[in-house]
């Protein structure tokens, strides 16, 4: 996943604008219309999210707990082939 990019700051109607390149961005795990947070530090500015971000698959999956979560339930007994 790309973690940085060379970028050109672009004229955006009265203010400047820099595009977030699609591979930096699902590297950040930013979407569209999702609210940042910009601060300028001692050199340059930082684009962080907003609240709490989401979990991704290994985040959720480490959280699995078989004992909770497992096991089959039938609502409905067997039909047709399914019976043996």
């Amino acid at each position: 996943m790309a973690k940085a990019a060379r970028l050109t700051i672009q004229k955006w109607g009265n203010s400047l604008a820099v595009r977030i390149p699609s591979a930096v961005a699902r590297s950040a795990r930013f979407v569209e219309g999702q609210e940042v947070e910009v601060q300028v530090e001692e050199v340059g500015v930082t684009v962080k999210p907003v609240g709490k971000r989401a979990m991704t698959l290994d985040e959720k999956l480490a959280l699995f707990d078989p004992a909770v979560h497992g096991g089959e339930v039938m609502v409905a007994p067997p039909v047709g082939a399914e019976a043996m």
